[in-house]
């Protein structure tokens, strides 16, 4: 059985992340192992995710302010690939609870056949719960510009759901991201796909966080929709 890493970015989850590490653990998944990414919350989730690695298999990484959701991941990243076994197994997922973690049993399966795994919203199967009417719309069109301008074919671009195998990650220079924000997810599978990687899609279903404040503001989808050309006409 392969090593499958968690990594899971923290910001002000203090609430979630237990319920979330439960779920994980008790999936009785072999050799794997959370790695949470805290950027000194506020809220105190970098202690409870310090009292959580005293019950299960989990490391954390603290660091000194909010600095960004793809400098989050790509901290981990490294810290991952470092170590990791060749054949090891990388996934992402939020901490709002949004991802289910029974999900992950298929992500791992999926892994078997493809490099990158995609856990998508919008192909059989997969859906949104507890969104309205324009976040929903935002969404859906934010995904359709990002498919045409960056000419992919896969339906969730925006998603941070995914399987990674080492491999295709260590691959990805991840030094060389402009993407420190959302937009990491689009550019991550933007790299996958120039490189050549076997990039699949399952079904998820993504439920709107019950705890805490969203950090879906006007500013991120501007900027979204800017990085997107600037994705594409990076050299």
């Amino acid at each position: 059985m392969a090593k499958v890493f968690v990594v899971i970015p923290t910001y002000n989850e203090s609430k979630n992340l237990p319920i979330l590490v439960d779920r994980i653990f008790t999936l009785r998944i072999p050799e794997l192992e959370c790695v949470v990414v805290d950027d000194n919350s506020p809220d105190g989730t970098g202690d409870v995710a310090d009292e959580l690695a005293q019950r299960y298999p989990l490391r954390v990484l603290h660091r000194n302010g909010k600095q960004g959701l793809g400098t989050a991941y790509i901290h981990a990243f490294k810290e991952v690939l470092a170590n990791a076994p060749l054949d090891s197994l990388v996934i992402q997922m939020d901490a709002d609870l949004s991802h289910e973690a029974l999900a992950i049993p298929q992500l791992l399966s999926a892994a078997l056949r493809y490099d990158v795994v995609l856990g998508s919203r919008y192909i059989e199967g997969g859906g949104i719960k507890e969104w309205n009417f324009l976040r929903r719309l935002i969404s859906r069109f934010g995904n359709v510009y990002a498919r045409i301008v960056l000419g992919l074919p896969y339906h969730d671009l925006t998603g941070g759901f995914k399987c990674f195998r080492k491999e295709a990650l260590a691959g990805l220079d991840l030094d060389s991201f402009s993407s420190l924000g959302y937009n990491f997810q689009i550019e991550t599978t933007y790299r996958c796909h120039k490189r050549g990687y076997r990039i699949g899609e399952i079904p998820i279903v993504f439920t709107e966080r019950t705890t805490g404040s969203s950090k879906f503001n006007l500013s991120i989808i501007v900027e979204s929709f800017l990085r997107v050309v600037l994705i594409r006409f990076r050299r």
